[in-house]
Order: C-alpha cells, then structure tokens, then sequence
C-alpha cells in the first residue's frame, strides 16, 4: 500500500519552521535566518521514499503583522491548516505559553487535521526543561504526536519521518522521484539573494527588502548562467547601507548568494545586482503582487 499526504509546519515566527523543512527533504530549500518573517511565502518541499511521498508546506511565522506583507504572511500561514492531513506544530523549549502560542493552539483546537507538538531546538536545554514543556503543552490540544526534536543538528528527525509516515493516509505519488520543491528556479535564485542579505544586513532593512529577478540567462557557449537581480528596499538611506562603503556590502551579498546559487543551479554563475527604492513598497497591493505575494491566491 503507497501512502501520500501533505503535512504543514507552523509556528511562531523565528521558531524553526525552514531548517526542519530543510532537515526532512535532505535539501536546503527554504532560506534560514535567525531574523523573524524569513520565510514570506508557502513553498512546497517534497519528499519522496519507496512506500510514501511526503508534501511539506513551510509556511510563514505567525507574528502580530505591521503592514500589508505581514498580514498576507499571516494569511498565508493560517490558510493551510485546513488543507492538510498532518500539521507539525514547532514550539521553542520555553517553560511557558505565549499570547502568540495561545492563539496558535486555539486555531488548532478547530482544525481536523491531526497534529504533532515538536518542541524543537532541544540541543539548547536541559532534558528536564524538555519535559516541563512537554507537560506544559500536552493537555492543551489533543495532539496525535509529542515528538521533541532539534531541526538544527538533526536529533530525533528519523523518528518524527517514522511517525508522519504512520498517519499519512493511502494515496498515489503526486510528483516525480526527483522532485523536491514546487518553487520556480527563478524564485529560489531570489530567495537565496534575500537570505544573504538577512545575514549580512542590520536589524531593520532586510524586513524591508524584496528581490527583483530581472534576466536569468544561460550563455549558448559555455555553462554559465548570467543573472541580473535588483534589491527593492524602501529608503534611501536603506539603499547607502545595502550598497555599503565602496560597494563593498552588495558585493558580500554577492558573493555570499552566488555560492549556494551555483550550488542549486549545478553551474556557474555571473551575478550583478542592483538597488532601487520603492517606497513603502510593503503596503502596496500592485508591489505585492509583482513581487510574488498575491493575496488573491488565499480568496
């Protein structure tokens, strides 16, 4: 008997959600940072063994929004919950319950999926404080799963694919064997520019970017693929710090993102990389959309 199914990662913003992602398809995928609202975007990661094939949708923290990117990024994460048959709930290894993880859990309470308590980043505590989480959270949801786990070194992961692969329902392969991400080429090329500059930028600017993929063009004579991208952000003075003291910022992120690039792509790559202003960009429903997040899609 195959088994298929589609499972969805929630959380707070920040808890872990893309390196989980990462871990379960054996692929980096979706980008990481330690800033909250990395992930903007549901992205579809696919993981496909010999018995199942396992649909996951990493999708955006849920966080109290600031403007109209927030809230379709709030929208985004919500809209999934009803669609899935496993949804994998992470939690920090905390001793208490925040106003954002109440709220989770009283979404949670209304949704007939089953759903797993990961309380991830267990590397980071004593197993006691493990089990004081675990006590904590237990009776607040009727969850089909208590799996404690670290996304970040890998901990306990065989266990947590053992139990999804035990509720998955019957069903047929959706995607090839070789297919691990529903995302475009020219997406996960943006989305790598934008972790690079998560890494390398101050607190406030990155929440403020957006990557443009103007061309992305294999040369006919050799294997090398040339890539224009544009950093929208949203200040002029945001665009003096992106580009740094003697271009010496964009040319970090330059070079940072044309490695895991050339990685994804499997050639070389020539990267240029541009700034342009857009102010206020994030409440604007036009930049939104050109920009690749289409409230209309959540309708």
């Amino acid at each position: 008997m195959y088994k298929s199914g589609f499972i969805s990662i929630i959380g707070r913003a920040n808890v872990g959600k893309s390196t989980l992602m990462n871990q379960l398809v054996g692929e980096k995928i979706a980008i990481m940072s330690n800033k909250p609202q990395t992930t903007r975007n549901r992205i579809q990661c696919i993981l496909t063994r010999d018995d199942y094939q396992a649909v996951f949708i990493d999708t955006p923290g849920i966080h109290t929004p600031k403007n109209k990117l927030g809230n379709y990024m709030v929208k985004v994460a919500h809209t999934t919950l009803n669609e899935v048959d496993i949804i994998l709930y992470l939690v920090e290894p905390e001793v208490k319950i925040g106003k954002l993880d109440k709220e989770i859990i009283e979404r949670l309470n209304n949704v007939n999926s089953k759903v797993f308590l990961c309380v991830n980043k267990i590397d980071s505590v004593p197993k006691e404080q493990v089990l004081e989480v675990i006590n904590l959270y237990k009776d607040k949801l009727e969850f089909a799963e208590i799996i404690p786990i670290s996304a970040y070194d890998g901990n306990n992961i065989s266990s947590l694919l053992n139990c999804i692969e035990k509720y998955l329902p019957e069903g047929p392969q959706f995607f090839p064997d070789d297919m691990i991400t529903d995302q475009p080429e020219r997406q996960l090329v943006a989305e790598l520019v934008r972790e690079k500059s998560l890494h390398l930028l101050n607190q406030e600017i990155p929440h403020g970017i957006a990557i443009e993929i103007d061309t992305m063009t294999k040369r006919p004579d050799g294997d090398i693929v040339d890539i224009e991208a544009t950093i929208i952000c949203e200040r002029d003075s945001h665009k003096r710090i992106i580009i740094g003291k003697q271009g010496q910022m964009i040319k970090s992120i330059g070079t940072h993102a044309r490695r895991d690039i050339e990685r994804l792509l499997g050639s070389k790559i020539y990267l240029t990389l541009w700034v342009k202003v857009k102010k206020n960009w994030r409440d604007s429903d036009f930049m939104l959309k050109n920009y690749g997040y289409n409230k209309r899609e959540l309708d």
